[in-house]
């Protein structure tokens, strides 16, 4: 009785290690990008959460708060939501009950009078929160007719302008570790694609297949790989980050769907490139072997 055994096609090219492993790679650098990309988007979340308090001089009438509102509105370093400028008017009795409830304390009955003043609540826009700028724009709103006092609380932007510093360099190291990894990987699970196909490349040139005619459908395989290895990779990103969206409500908030997209077909591009790139140097190093070191 014959035995059934089953044999390996001699210099078969390993098509599923080669597209895991492009897949793995790219997913992993790609965690790596959207983790960043979140992380600047929530501190830019953070960054909104920061108001500037314009304080107006006493015994001002409707019609002159209101203009000075109108003027603020036209501000270009407004933060704009919607197209709406992000800015409230609390008035002076309002701030009254708002800390009285909090405080318990009545302190316009103790007082005989509400020392307190009108004021607008401003947001400035997330990119102009600098130390220099922000002193620029508290100048600008104190030069306005009838603003009596701008203020914010400059230790609360310093601090966060200082751990943005920080994460942009931290994440800017983890990114470049991390895409020397994928190349490496991706470079050698390539080689040794073509350590597989060495004899099928020294048998075309035996019989008079040009450099360029080898090569072209080992490079239009790599192209493929890499793009397949993209979309399979951003697939999986995208399940992700959308579990994550579901679970917690912040992912939800800070998503951009375009810029996810942009991220996505360069995670893509740099697939195919790495691929096609680690494809023709390990072609070249085969197409100028001699027999014997083919062995």
């Amino acid at each position: 009785m014959k035995k059934n055994r089953t044999y390996k096609r001699f210099g078969s090219y390993p098509y599923v290690t080669v597209i895991f492993s492009i897949t793995f790679a790219l997913f992993v650098l790609g965690l790596s990008g959207l983790l960043a990309l979140q992380a600047f988007r929530l501190s830019d979340s953070i960054k909104n959460t920061i108001e500037v308090y314009v304080y107006l001089d006493k015994y001002m009438d409707t019609d002159e708060t209101r203009e000075i509102g109108q003027k603020m509105r036209r501000k270009d370093y407004l933060s704009v939501v919607d197209n709406r400028p992000q800015i409230r008017f609390i008035s002076k009795d309002e701030a009254a009950r708002k800390f009285i409830k909090e405080t318990h304390e009545d302190f316009v009955t103790l007082l005989g009078e509400n020392p307190l003043r009108d004021a607008y609540v401003i947001r400035i826009r997330p990119e102009l929160y600098q130390k220099e700028m922000m002193r620029q724009i508290k100048a600008d709103l104190e030069s306005v007719k009838g603003v009596f006092e701008a203020v914010y609380l400059e230790q609360q932007v310093e601090e966060a302008n200082r751990n943005i510093y920080k994460l942009t360099w931290v994440l800017l190291g983890f990114a470049i570790i991390l895409f020397v990894a994928v190349f490496i990987l991706i470079n050698n699970t390539l080689r040794l694609a073509m350590y597989s196909q060495r004899f099928l490349i020294r048998s075309m040139q035996l019989v008079g297949a040009t450099s360029s005619f080898i090569q072209k459908p080992f490079l239009l395989r790599a192209v493929f790989y890499g793009l397949f290895g993209g979309l399979l990779a951003s697939a999986g990103l995208y399940g992700l980050l959308s579990y994550a969206a579901s679970e917690l409500e912040l992912f939800t908030l800070i998503q951009e769907p375009r810029a996810l997209y942009m991220f996505f077909g360069g995670l893509c591009t740099l697939g195919i490139l790495v691929s096609m790139g680690s494809s023709y140097r390990a072609l070249n190093k085969y197409l100028n072997m001699s027999l014997d070191e083919l062995y």
